[in-house]
């Protein structure tokens, strides 16, 4: 799956430097408050953040992107500010029982949830329904900030095109890899998914991908 140690380190920091030349900081996540990430990381699967915003920008034009409000909202109403994202009713569901996890062991509090080591808070997440591990991961490193590596579609598209993991790898065993192979740090892990989903997004598509123009294509096995 790899070479060795050292070679790996300095071939994924450089693959990091390359994408952030191109993009520069992407501030990710989007997200005025812990809450909103969270709301954003558990709308955005298997669907755009284009259309995560749009749904975002509903529940707070509602009112119902505050935890107290959307605990005692009714699910329909939820459902219907989220329209944008696809299966938008499973999804009220899923917000709703994030929601009501926090507000009756926590009385809403997030940073106190957070305020638990990394493994007992994936744990609780994932034990959440509708929580899976890239939504537990995403929680984790960007409204907690502690330090996991969010893998994804992109990532396991991106990293076995450039030749450095198996395309059918578990999520766990490309989250282990990036974590072996990178320095431990919550700002560096935050920035190289971000970097990934542009990569992703704008040049390595699943379909008639732009080698040419992609800013890892010296590093690529596909491209070549």
């Amino acid at each position: 799956m790899s070479k060795n140690h050292a070679i790996d380190r300095k071939l994924m920091m450089n693959i990091y430097h390359k994408m952030y030349g191109h993009f520069g900081p992407r501030g990710w996540w989007p997200g005025n408050s812990l809450f909103e990430i969270c709301i954003g990381a558990i709308l955005t699967q298997s669907v755009s953040w284009k259309n995560v915003a749009r749904a975002i920008d509903n529940l707070k034009q509602a009112g119902l992107l505050d935890i107290n409000r959307m605990y005692h909202s009714p699910v329909e109403d939820i459902e219907k500010c989220i329209v944008p994202t696809m299966y938008y009713r499973m999804k009220a569901r899923k917000l709703l029982a994030f929601v009501e996890h926090v507000m009756e062991k926590y009385a809403g509090n997030l940073p106190k949830m957070f305020n638990q080591d990394l493994a007992g808070l994936r744990k609780e997440l994932l034990d959440i329904y509708g929580i899976g591990p890239e939504t537990a991961d995403s929680i984790i490193l960007y409204a907690a900030e502690k330090p996991i590596f969010v893998v994804d579609a992109y990532t396991r598209r991106i990293f076995s095109r450039l030749g450095i993991i198996n395309e059918n790898i578990s999520y766990d065993e490309m989250q282990g890899f990036f974590m072996r192979h990178l320095p431990t740090d919550v700002s560096l892990y935050n920035e190289y998914h971000a970097l990934i989903v542009g990569v992703g997004n704008m040049f390595c598509a699943n379909k008639k991908p732009r080698c040419g123009s992609c800013p890892v294509s010296e590093f690529c096995t596909f491209s070549q």
